[in-house]
């Protein structure tokens, strides 16, 4: 056995939810991201694993109860020790987090309207443009990641959004500025939609909620911090002085991540180079798969599994109201009304700051806790829809915040602060980080062997809902008014969030059971698969398959797309469900003639 990862990332596993073959080499589109063994499934795989293998992973570790599990290298980013995890984790929610600084220029719209010659709305617009940009530009990102790994193009992000907020700072109009805001838009980009792939390649299931948490804490912290800190900049230093500390900041993450930031993008096999270059002096390309115009708009064709669009829907609409709006739309309903200069205005978001991260608390470690402590009842890992229950309390939030925020504000005296408001916008923003880390890691969870795509187009359903937003807030308050907008925005959350996350809750095993189909096989990821290796494979399932499928189906939909399959070795349980099976690729080769 020369690469005991390769083997055991070379079998052919069913997916949580898809149903959809997983091989950790074969895929050009895949993001690879392992579905590992649960229960009693796991022992097949840990017997074939060499002694050696082992013995590295029980001092590593202490345990082979590990999902998934890793090689016996130290490069392989899951054999990490927890101190290295942690800092690179925070080096890339750091870098997240800088992508949603697109906020941070609104305490100055006012000092950017009189400069630039624009209305305060146009002044706006230089927000909105970036939420656009940073929808879109993962598109381009992550196939470049996987041919060349996170770590080359975190640095050439940073590098590129330095040059570009010098852009920004230097600026004489209106466009010139636009433009520059879109470039550093486009390059800061990568972090925010691929670090759902950076936590899957790292972070075993059982702790990934709690640090896609940290991540996706991090994406939503990055809309009120801006604001907060750089109302003190645009007071005491002027506008354009945001710019140049922003690429100040880039240029320290720059350092920082060099020196800190090793590679995540493991694939084993290269046994030439040492563990050390391999993580922090690899610039060359690590997936020498050609890259197709397909894999560029990949991560769009997920909209057709209702595992990932409906979380992505229904994320979208509650992060446009209880972030976009509570954010974007201050200046014109607080600055305006209260008065407020730079400073003040920045100050209004300590509310979606408190909320956020309090909402973190519960949306992340207790939602790890909560599959855990199902695991340990049912004896295996519950379905991905199990941790949904968490969501409704913070859409009902989301809703709750909102109406508070706006029906305050127009209840307000003129000149007259009142703190109501900002109660209102910490509980919108208690609600919206439940949602986004629950609704976030479901995703990743029902469809992980795709987990960086999974981010990309939940990062583009959520900012091209939130670009689109700004333009019709201002209409929809002059039109019904402040306090009776909350109507509409319950209403639509109400629908688009909760009862869809009903819909899926309750329906979600059977959609996603409906989609295994011959058909299923033939039109989507197995279309991209070669062959079956002739090789033993073994089909496993954290459920028993007896109970999630019809067997002889599942065998007759493989055999569709590819040679004939023959079978043995079947492993059941006391009740005799099918809980894994050896599969043949090739229909010449019979039990009796199995490859060595």
């Amino acid at each position: 056995m020369t690469n005991d990862r390769d083997q055991v990332h070379g079998v052919l596993s069913l997916d949580d939810k898809n149903g959809a073959p997983v091989e950790k080499d074969s895929s050009e589109y895949l993001e690879k991201a392992e579905e590992g063994h649960h229960g009693s499934v796991i022992d097949p795989a840990i017997s074939s694993l060499s002694s050696a293998h082992r013995e590295f992973l029980l001092q590593r570790h202490g345990t082979l109860d590990l999902d998934p599990l890793p090689s016996a290298s130290s490069a392989d980013p899951y054999n990490w020790p927890t101190w290295k995890k942690l800092s690179n984790l925070i080096l890339v929610a750091f870098h997240a987090c800088m992508s949603t600084f697109t906020a941070s220029i609104i305490p100055a719209y006012e000092d950017i309207s009189i400069d630039l010659g624009v209305s305060l709305q146009r002044a706006s617009y230089l927000t909105s443009l970036q939420i656009a940009v940073l929808g879109g530009a993962p598109l381009f990102w992550k196939p470049l990641s996987q041919r060349y790994g996170r770590r080359p193009i975190f640095l050439l992000s940073l590098l590129c959004s330095l040059v570009c907020n010098i852009g920004c700072a230097k600026s004489p109009t209106y466009g010139s500025m636009a433009a520059c805001r879109a470039l550093t838009a486009f390059f800061i980009s990568p972090a925010a939609a691929i670090g759902s792939a950076v936590v899957t390649e790292t972070f075993f299931k059982k702790e990934r909620g709690r640090y896609m948490g940290i991540w996706t804490l991090m994406v939503t912290l990055g809309v009120p911090v801006g604001p907060l800190i750089f109302g003190f900049v645009a007071q005491r230093a002027g506008y354009r002085w945001i710019f140049w500390v922003l690429a100040i900041t880039n240029g320290a993450q720059f350092m920082l991540y060099f020196v800190f930031g090793p590679e995540t993008r493991y694939l084993g096999g290269n046994t030439n180079c040492s563990d050390f270059k391999t993580q922090y002096l690899s610039f060359r390309r690590i997936d020498r798969t050609p890259i197709k115009l397909g894999e560029f708009i990949h991560p769009l064709t997920l909209a057709k599994h209702p595992n990932v669009m409906i979380p992505a829907v229904v994320y979208a609409m509650v992060f446009l109201f209880a972030s976009v709006l509570i954010t974007v739309e201050v200046p014109q309903l607080l600055q305006e009304k209260f008065g407020l200069n730079a400073e003040q205005l920045g100050l209004q978001f300590l509310g979606v700051i408190i909320g956020t991260v309090l909402g973190e608390q519960i949306g992340g470690s207790m939602s790890d806790y909560w599959m855990n402590r199902k695991t340990c009842t049912l004896g295996q890992r519950p379905d991905p829809e199990y941790r949904i229950w968490l969501s409704y309390p913070g859409t009902i939030l989301a809703i709750v915040g909102v109406i508070v925020f706006l029906v305050c504000t127009q209840q307000a005296l003129e000149k007259h602060w009142v703190v109501s408001p900002i109660i209102g916008t910490g509980v919108a923003a208690f609600g919206n980080q439940l949602v986004t880390t629950v609704m976030v890691t479901y995703a990743v969870d029902s469809y992980p062997q795709d987990a960086g795509s999974v981010g990309v187009f939940i990062t583009f359903v959520r900012q091209i809902w939130g670009f689109i937003g700004p333009f019709w807030f201002p209409d929809m308050f002059k039109s019904v008014g402040v306090a009776a907008s909350s109507g509409i925005t319950s209403a639509l959350m109400f629908v688009f969030s909760f009862l869809l996350t009903i819909l899926i809750h309750l329906f979600g095993i059977e959609v996603i059971i409906s989609e295994i189909s011959p058909k299923h096989f033939a039109a989507s990821e197995m279309m991209d698969q070669p062959h079956l290796p002739t090789n033993p494979t073994a089909i496993s399932h954290p459920d028993p398959l007896g109970k999630s499928m019809n067997f002889d189906m599942l065998i007759s939909a493989i055999s569709f797309i590819g040679p004939p399959l023959i079978y043995d070795h079947i492993i059941r349980n006391p009740t005799g469900d099918v809980l894994s099976v050896e599969i043949w690729g090739d229909g010449n080769l019979t039990p009796d003639h199995r490859p060595s």
